[in-house]
């Protein structure tokens, strides 16, 4: 008797348990991490993307404008250099495969950020080297790369490093430009060569660049 009570209680005790574990909420699911945005300006934007997109987890770039006042600015108004924006890049990228820093070291070293608004036979206010920062560890990342890079520069570094106000997408033509005209004159004679020494350069800067 004595044992029969004492089963009856154990697979009482048994069914409570269950029903407390299932009134459990599941264990949460690790979710990827988010993706994360950074912006540059480098001269001409079509050279930018396609010297960005090279780089593994890199997700998206587009060309656009931004650092200056006026709104939904038209590359013929950019051109003239009264609206204050610059030609710039908007890059998506998967920091658990290539960081913020390593972006910035990449930056560094595939324009001359020592030109006064200037890249190359590119000039004015809108081709001006420029990072604008989303918050304030892109700030404190960008001002310590700065410091870092200008050790590699026997001139002064002109880059400016300011906060992002808006970004102004650029027109549908401007978007992969290199990759649908590479045949371009510009695209001929710019872009390729600043591509090919880059691949050149593959080992030297992170990550790895893929084809």
């Amino acid at each position: 008797m004595r044992a029969n009570l004492f089963s009856l209680l154990l697979a009482s005790i048994l069914s409570i348990g269950q029903l407390a574990a299932a009134d459990q909420p599941a264990p949460a699911v690790a979710q990827p991490a988010a993706t994360q945005t950074a912006v540059f300006g480098m001269g001409c934007f079509w050279c930018s993307q396609a010297l960005f997109e090279k780089f593994d987890g890199v997700d998206k770039i587009v060309c656009g404008y931004a650092g200056g006042t006026v709104p939904n600015p038209t590359y013929e108004q950019v051109c003239t250099g009264t609206t204050g924006h610059a030609e710039v890049v908007q890059i998506t990228f998967d920091p658990a495969k290539i960081t913020y820093s390593q972006l910035l070291d990449i930056f560094w070293d595939v324009h001359d950020p020592t030109t006064l608004n200037a890249q190359g036979d590119d000039s004015g206010t809108n081709y001006r080297s420029l990072i604008l920062y989303a918050n304030d560890e892109q700030k404190r990342l960008a001002e310590d790369s700065l410091k870092t890079a200008q050790k590699k520069f026997s001139s002064a570094i002109v880059t400016q490093i300011a906060p992002l106000k808006d970004f102004y997408p650029a027109e549908a033509y401007h978007q992969n430009y290199f990759r649908n005209h590479p045949d371009a004159p510009y695209c001929a004679f710019v872009i390729s060569p600043k591509l090919q020494k880059l691949e050149k350069k593959a080992g030297e800067l992170p990550p790895q660049v893929h084809p």
